[in-house]
């Protein structure tokens, strides 16, 4: 079993928000996407999708969006993006999945020696810049969020399972300093950490911080191909 993972699709089958507004890249990203999942994807595999699935407001929606993966190879697991609206009770997100879509909120699951967890995050302070207190108020919030979620890993995790982390938001600021998250991510012994969230040229897309694998997944970012995580 192999795990990909990619991020910040951005979907609007039923919302005209045309994506290629924001450079080339974007043109026919979707048709590039399906390629290069069809070319890579088996499926007893996993897909991680970190977030900003569509562009819908409710939920009904999506429905539509989700569709359009159904079909492709793989077990997909999806985390809520900041610009996930539609996403309201985890309940009720479950409930219009397609079969092979699994999404996490304050929980983990396990696929044979994979430990998946995963939560939103926040934007990670930067160095003498004070936050605000709506930002710090959620940053805390979502600290909570993520040692929910990795105790929920630890539960499903047995010697020699592989634990990822999928995070909407980069756990570290721009200049990748320790932080709340990395603190957890460490303190639970994350084999792996997978975010999205990041759009623009100058970034990297892979770094080791104290030993463990970080990997940016935007699909701008990443040519509009799945990254292999193991």
């Amino acid at each position: 079993m192999k795990v990909f993972a990619i991020s910040d699709l951005h979907l609007s089958v039923n919302n005209s928000k045309p994506m290629n507004i924001f450079g080339p890249v974007w043109d026919g990203y979707i048709d590039k996407i399906f390629s290069d999942w069809n070319n890579k994807v088996k499926d007893n595999d996993l897909v991680l999708l970190a977030g900003d699935f569509s562009w819908a407001m409710k939920l009904d929606e999506t429905i539509n969006d989700f569709k359009l993966f159904k079909d492709l190879p793989g077990k997909k697991i999806i985390i809520r993006g900041n610009h996930d609206f539609w996403w309201k009770s985890i309940s009720a997100v479950r409930s219009i999945l397609p079969e092979n879509f699994y999404a996490i909120q304050n929980d983990a699951i396990k696929f044979e020696n994979i430990v998946v967890c995963g939560t939103r995050g926040w934007i990670v302070p930067e160095k003498n810049v004070l936050m605000t207190n709506e930002n710090k108020r959620i940053f805390d919030r979502e600290i909570i969020r993520l040692e929910m979620t990795l105790k929920e890993g630890e539960k499903l995790r047995k010697e020699g399972d592989k634990l990822i982390c999928m995070m909407h938001y980069p756990p570290t600021n721009f200049t990748r300093d320790d932080s709340e998250f990395t603190v957890l991510i460490e303190k639970y012994k994350v084999d792996y950490v997978v975010y999205g969230h990041i759009h623009g040229k100058k970034v990297v897309t892979k770094y080791i911080k104290n030993g463990i694998p970080y990997f940016l997944t935007s699909c701008d970012i990443v040519d509009n191909k799945l990254i292999e995580i193991l």
